[in-house]
């Protein structure tokens, strides 16, 4: 009994220093950012550098807004993309495809996870963006390019490198995040619901509709706060096809910057102390969307767990 005590406390004790370790991690990262950038808090504040669409190193004008800019807009197009796909995905892979193809098929789906960021920049670089200026940009141009309203944000055209070009190649990444939690999701749906959802005569689309996806909802959601923060935080993918433009674009399909595009760019290059300092403050902004994104979306999760 005694040594079973002596376990269960030093088990609860090395669990507790854990926890402990999580939350000394991030508070020593959130110090170790704003003690880099205070030079750059200091010089700029924080309101104007988020507002100011300046970033010129050589007369150490340094302004946010463009890099912020890039790092919503392209974020927000992604999950718009991905997340539809995704759900469709799981969707088939889970009431759709036939037995032999689902364990193949979802397979390939979770292998899209373990490739290497830079390889999908690389496709993206070499492949799609000459496909997105050859293909798409003429169709964008036909239909979208002609709503009124949002018609000027899919004009002019470009080598395929900019905006629109890393939101499509992020949203690629992101979904088999998305994809493989809500297929194992919509697993988790107890078989007896459907069955009595067939009996009473609802075909397969009210069943999907009025059954899986609202008992499923919360493993979705928590997958696309996952993938929102794989999207926040991905660099190497979108430093390759963004086109590192540090302009707000008047046009999705023109280059453009973001926050982490910036910073892989430009950190080695920063050879003055305000220099350095402003790219510092963009991480720590980067952090602070990230942590407040996941915080939000964690605890609207733990709502709908608690209703």
């Amino acid at each position: 009994m005694k040594k079973d005590f002596l376990l269960d406390w030093g088990f609860g004790k090395l669990a507790f220093l854990g926890a402990l370790l999580i939350l000394v991690i991030l508070l020593s990262l959130f110090v170790v950012l704003y003690k880099e950038s205070s030079l750059a808090i200091h010089t700029f504040g924080v309101w104007k550098f988020i507002t100011s669409k300046v970033w010129n190193p050589p007369m150490e004008k340094f302004g946010g807004a463009p890099a912020i800019f890039g790092t919503i807009v392209s974020t927000v197009i992604s999950i718009l993309i991905a997340v539809p796909v995704a759900i469709g995905i799981a969707i088939f892979l889970t009431e759709i495809s036939p037995y032999p193809l689902r364990t193949p098929v979802g397979v390939a789906v979770e292998l899209l996870a373990a490739i290497p960021s830079i390889i999908y920049g690389m496709w993206g670089l070499f492949f799609f963006a000459p496909f997105m200026r050859d293909k798409l940009q003429p169709i964008i141009h036909a239909t979208l390019g002609k709503l009124p309203l949002i018609g000027h944000w899919f004009s002019g055209y470009t080598p395929g490198i900019g905006l629109l070009t890393a939101s499509i190649v992020l949203s690629i990444m992101i979904l088999p995040f998305t994809a493989a939690i809500a297929r194992d999701s919509f697993n988790m749906v107890p078989p007896i619901l459907k069955e009595s959802a067939y009996a009473l005569g609802a075909t397969k689309w009210d069943v999907m509709k009025d059954v899986v996806i609202p008992y499923a909802k919360l493993g979705v959601i928590g997958g696309i706060i996952l993938s929102l923060g794989r999207a926040l935080g991905e660099t190497m993918a979108v430093t390759f096809v963004m086109g590192n433009q540090p302009v707000i674009p008047t046009s999705l399909l023109e280059p453009a910057t973001s926050i982490t595009v910036t910073l892989a760019n430009e950190f080695t290059e920063a050879d003055t102390n305000l220099y350095l300092s402003s790219l510092f403050y963009l991480a720590l902004i980067l952090f602070v969307m990230s942590f407040f994104v996941i915080v939000i979306g964690k605890f609207l999760f733990l709502k709908k767990v608690e209703r």
